[in-house]
């Protein structure tokens, strides 16, 4: 652990100053208002910093602007130590009595192709109007004067996940100047590896468990319900991950000389793949989805999420969904395997008549709280070696090539694990409270995500309960190119964060 000292010189520790009312909706609003107008500017900072995390010399830059930014704001700023890049530490001074919650933060973005942007550069912002046909740009000196809240930033991380970054600074900022103090202690957890799957943050929790130590934690990252409404989740599902890759020839062969001949590893890998799914898109492997049940308790709860099933399946463009579950809310309740990437040689223009050597198959495995994740990977690969399958780690030896008719080799490891608080938990009517303080009705509450986040080892080492705050609008590119932040999912970002902040905590 490592205390950056250096960029605490000339940072104000911010003093307790005496308890004042805790401002309305009105009040909130105007503040958020305000407070975005006053950061726009610092939205287009933090957005102009690569951010890859694959790129050490752009991780290093991420963490000193960061450190930096809380510093600055009177926060003790220290580097965990991790088996790659630090986790950061940010802590607000600490005031005796009041309990002390734990905000996590996502600062690494998703590589980009610059040629596939309808911009010059991905982490140049560039705000943009819609005219009925395209996203059209705009001066960014327009933010000088009245904005539209359907204006978007256009840059890598405006929504995944560094807007909800310069949300939290701007939120900081406005209530200083509003001489208002957050209700509990603050500590801000800062993660430069989130794209690649936080492989350093399982290892480093326990390490740094009386640092982290906390009585709940905030995550701020996704999107909100396509509603745009306000949106609290309790959960997200884990994930694990598994390589399949068959084997036929050792190179590719002319498919008149010896189709019929050489196996076909690409035809074998579909049907191994598609004996693991009914034709309703159920997982047939026993006991894949033991544990789970659905009560009618349960499915209520589900049912006051308002989505739109069939407005769910246009958007897609489905006709209907697999058969795990009649609705959304409900499928997400349980496992899924998913093929997310398939190789095998050549297709378009540079296809090729040839019987292909090899072909992979990527899956993934979501997992829910009442699942084993290596159980569900061992189901899996017990699965290809009942169809006759010896499996290696790597490429087959000549004596496996001689010794197998049928050469697959099958690599696995776990990424997430999944977590799910109780949505009658103490830290969930207070968020509650908060968000209809700040909007005028509560907000959608969903028991979990079926998207993945690097939170289960907080949960489970730190024994504390989670739940996720998303800010940003559902339709914001994230991961993908023309990545976005709507402005006025920004400032609503910024009345969720100052309602929280301002919420006495009651549990």
């Amino acid at each position: 652990m490592r205390l950056l000292i250096p960029l605490l010189a000339g940072a104000l520790l911010l003093a307790p100053r005496p308890t004042c009312a805790q401002p309305d909706q009105e009040r909130l609003s105007t503040l958020a208002h305000q407070a975005a107008a006053d950061s726009y500017d610092l939205l287009y900072e933090v957005l102009s910093i690569p951010n890859d995390a694959n790129d050490p010399a752009q991780v290093d830059a991420n963490i000193a602007w960061t450190a930096e930014a809380f510093a600055t704001r009177g926060f003790l700023v220290r580097e965990l130590n991790t088996e790659g890049p630090p986790l950061l530490l940010a802590q607000r001074p600490r005031v005796e009595g009041l309990p002390t919650l734990l905000i996590y933060l996502q600062i690494d973005g998703q590589p980009v192709d610059r040629s596939a942007w309808d911009q010059e550069d991905p982490y140049t912002p560039v705000l943009k109007a819609y005219d009925g046909a395209a996203w059209q740009p705009l001066p960014w000196e327009r933010l000088d004067g009245p904005v539209d809240p359907e204006w978007r930033v256009f840059a890598r991380s405006a929504s995944d996940a560094k807007g909800p970054v310069a949300m939290l600074l701007a939120t900081l900022d406005a209530m200083e100047a509003e001489g208002l103090d957050p209700t509990f202690n603050i500590k801000v957890i800062m993660d430069f590896e989130e794209e690649l799957g936080s492989p350093n943050l399982p290892g480093a929790v326990p390490v740094h468990r009386e640092a982290l130590a906390a009585d709940a934690l905030l995550i701020f990252d996704g999107p909100r319900h396509p509603t745009n409404q306000p949106m609290l989740t309790f959960g997200a599902r884990g994930i694990a991950l598994v390589t399949l890759t068959v084997y036929g020839a050792r190179v590719s062969q002319h498919s008149g000389h010896y189709g019929n001949y050489a196996p076909n590893p690409g035809l074998r890998l579909a049907q191994l793949l598609a004996s693991m799914k009914d034709e309703a898109g159920r997982v047939t492997l026993p006991g894949f989805y033991d544990g789970i049940t659905i009560t009618d308790a349960t499915r209520a709860l589900l049912a006051e999420v308002p989505d739109d099933e069939a407005t769910i399946q246009r958007d897609l463009g489905i006709a209907a969904p697999d058969g795990v579950a009649p609705t959304l809310q409900e499928a997400i309740q349980y496992p899924s395997l998913n093929v997310r990437g398939l190789n095998a040689g050549w297709v378009g223009r540079e296809v090729r008549t040839i019987v292909p050597a090899t072909a992979t198959a990527e899956i993934d495995v979501r997992i829910v709280p009442e699942s084993d994740p290596e159980r569900l990977v061992g189901l899996i690969r017990s699965h290809v070696e009942a169809a006759g399958y010896h499996l290696t780690d790597g490429p087959p030896t000549d004596a496996e090539r001689m010794a197998h008719p049928r050469l697959a080799s099958f690599t696995s490891r776990i990424a997430y694990g999944p977590f799910r608080t109780p949505m009658d938990a103490g830290v969930g009517a207070w968020l509650t409270d908060a968000l209809t303080r700040a909007f005028g009705h509560p907000p959608i509450r969903k028991r979990i995500s079926g998207g993945s986040i690097p939170i289960s080892p907080f949960v489970n080492t730190l024994g504390i309960p989670a739940v996720t705050v998303p800010t940003v609008n559902a339709d914001n590119n994230q991961h993908s190119p023309n990545e976005n932040l709507r402005l006025g999912n920004y400032r609503e970002g910024i009345q969720t964060f100052l309602a929280i902040l301002t919420q006495p905590v009651d549990w």
